[in-house]
């Protein structure tokens, strides 16, 4: 094999490798761009480009709102129920649950797993 022919086989091969590093950070650095801070991203808002108008993105979010698909900071849980009234006392609370009878407590617990 001629070192020509294995410099060109070389030069495509390293060619295919940045390829394909660079191509993943290039669909991603949309808006955000790396750059050699302790943030290590810029972000230009400037950049981006939406594919929804303001009214379908706040239609969704209240959606998401209303079935409790939205989390807060790192958490998963979702938003719980507002509270409609004057909501009940520990006492009461403790009250109903050593009243039930057998059905309502295995209707409660098949409904909280789930």
């Amino acid at each position: 094999m001629s070192q020509r022919h294995l410099s060109i086989s070389l030069l495509l091969a390293n060619a295919g490798a940045v390829l394909a590093l660079a191509l993943p950070g290039m669909a991603f650095a949309a808006y955000e761009h790396p750059t050699n801070t302790e943030a290590g991203v810029v972000v230009h808002p400037e950049h981006f480009i939406s594919q929804k108008t303001r009214e379908q993105v706040k239609a969704e979010t209240e959606a998401a709102m209303r079935e409790g698909r939205l989390s807060f900071g790192e958490s998963n849980f979702p938003i719980p129920p507002a509270v409609k009234g004057p909501g009940k006392t520990r006492e009461e609370v403790l009250r109903e649950l050593r009243n039930e009878t057998q059905q309502e407590r295995e209707a409660r617990n098949q409904a909280m797993a789930g």
